[in-house]
């Protein structure tokens, strides 16, 4: 799920951003302003992919079994990642707790669940 809200993130940051729907849900107040960002937005919304990739890749080898250790390291590390980033956006901006709330709480529930089914697997 964490992964899938990131490639959202990408979706809007780096393919849809000049509409004004879009960059509205991101604060930004104006179309000159938008503009402005849209270099970062750009590349921003390219880090959301490639930890969403990162996450998918873990999953996958996870559930194949080819990667014993590589799958959840993956997938520990990506959501991680995830949920650092969303702890950065709501200390830098504290009214963007919402969108942090969106951003973290799948990826961190995603590391809850597999930990605990790491250790079930282990017993």
């Amino acid at each position: 799920m964490g992964a899938a809200i990131h490639v959202l993130i990408f979706i809007m940051e780096s393919r849809l951003w000049l509409q004004p729907r879009i960059w509205r849900r991101f604060g930004v107040r104006g179309q000159q302003d938008a503009e402005t960002i849209a270099p970062m937005a750009y590349n921003q919304g390219f880090y959301n992919l490639f930890l969403a990739i990162g996450a998918l890749l873990g999953v996958i080898l996870f559930a194949s079994g080819t990667a014993p250790p590589a799958g959840p390291t993956l997938m520990f590390f990506s959501s991680g990642c995830m949920v650092f980033a969303a702890l950065v956006l709501v200390t830098s901006s504290p009214r963007l707790a919402r969108a942090a709330l969106v951003q973290g709480l799948a990826p961190a529930l995603g590391i809850l669940l597999l930990a605990i089914g790491l250790i079930g697997q282990s017993t």
